[in-house]
């Protein structure tokens, strides 16, 4: 594989092509191959041939993601899981014990707020909620077993803005982990781990694979005892990445600053379009001046993003029309693909914060901002907006 000390000195649209992607030494092949393989044949009893012996302990396609993504977060271990909630259980049962507690932000992914409710709970975790773009909220929700601090930032679905680099001290001084789910803003827009962050948590179903034909979750680290740690874990439990499903990602990857800077340009317009809109009650996209965490956006943020959350005139019935009334934006869960998605959170994505701390207003509609012409998508949605 490829040479990292070598890689700390080049620029991400580089690492994102190269990094972990050394052409096969068989037979030269620019891509690498996938090992859709189980096993493997040792040099001898113990022997193993660079280190392979089971796929679901290591498996040379999905060593290739994994220093690909340890690469570009500027991290020294990354972790490719069959996907993001499976990357974000292993996490918890690696940093958490009975007892434990953690705090999670106001405004969360529907199946991260599932598993800490409905999963970990049960395991005799702790949890409790705080607006994690409020400093001082997050360090009064700390108790003395406070192991980790879980922050979305930009938030899904409300696209808030946590300080990085603020909440990373108030976990260090708690002995706490700041966890980072990165998933929106991609490891192109934001560098958790240069911010001072433990762990950087992500769907790369979403804007790492790009197009919608994967389902997958990583981890990356700067601790290296964590990461082997995490290591251990993700072979005792098994949840890992299927080569085919690591190679999609990998393709996905290489365009991911590219596409990155179309995702952000043309949801800035969507964004204006909807701010001057009179069935359009708010707006949420941190790129906007009036976001309250513009600011904080623009200082730990490459640009804003290509999601979108918008609340409309007339109600939770009229936010549902919108959705149906759209063409070009795909009704659909996820987000992050070269299509554009629109759904409606309260019934989908967040149906399971119904009746929470996080539950999402039911006038809420969630875009994501693909990289079609930004003509038809307003068009799309002047129409959809009636």
């Amino acid at each position: 594989m490829s040479d990292q000390r070598d890689q700390r000195h080049q620029h991400f649209e580089t690492l994102a092509i190269h990094a972990g992607q050394e052409p096969d030494q068989a037979t030269g092949a620019v891509v690498p191959p996938i090992y859709q393989v189980s096993t493997y044949k040792q040099d001898g009893v113990g022997g193993l041939r660079g280190g392979y012996e089971y796929s679901r302990s290591a498996n040379p396609t999905r060593t290739a993601l994994e220093e690909n993504l340890a690469a570009l977060d500027g991290g020294r271990r990354g972790l490719a899981f069959a996907s993001g909630l499976a990357a974000e259980d292993c996490l918890l049962r690696t940093l958490l014990t009975p007892g434990d507690h953690v705090v999670i932000p106001n405004d969360a992914y529907g199946g991260t707020f599932r598993l800490f409710a409905k999963v970990v709970e049960r395991w005799g975790v702790e949890w409790s909620v705080a607006d994690t773009s409020d400093p001082q909220a997050v360090r009064d929700a700390l108790r003395p077993r406070t192991k980790a601090i879980w922050v979305e930032t930009p938030s899904n679905p409300l696209l808030g803005i946590s300080d990085i680099a603020a909440l990373a001290g108030i976990a260090r001084e708690a002995g706490a982990k700041l966890v980072v789910d990165n998933t929106f803003a991609s490891p192109y827009l934001q560098q958790p781990l240069a911010l001072g962050a433990d762990v950087v948590v992500y769907s790369t179903t979403k804007y790492m694979g790009g197009h919608s034909d994967v389902v997958g979750g990583a981890l990356v680290v700067n601790d290296e005892a964590l990461g082997e740690e995490l290591a251990y874990h993700q072979n005792a439990m098994g949840a890992i990445a299927g080569p085919f499903d690591a190679w999609l990602v990998m393709r996905g990857i290489k365009t991911l600053a590219v596409r990155m800077d179309r995702h952000s340009a043309n949801a800035a317009r969507v964004a204006e379009l909807l701010a001057s809109h009179k069935k359009v009650t708010r707006v949420y996209y941190p790129g906007l001046s009036e976001h309250p965490g513009h600011e904080v956006a623009a200082k730990q943020m490459r640009s804003f993003g290509g999601m979108v959350s918008f609340q409309v005139a007339g109600g939770e019935q009229e936010a549902v029309e919108v959705c149906n009334r759209a063409k070009l934006f795909t009704l659909g869960e996820s987000l992050g693909g070269v299509e554009s998605l629109i759904e409606h959170p309260g019934r989908m994505t967040h149906a399971s914060t119904a009746g929470s701390a996080l539950e999402v207003p039911g006038d809420l509609v969630r875009l994501s901002v693909g990289i079609e012409s930004v003509d038809d998508l307003l068009a799309d949605l002047t129409q959809a907006l009636g």
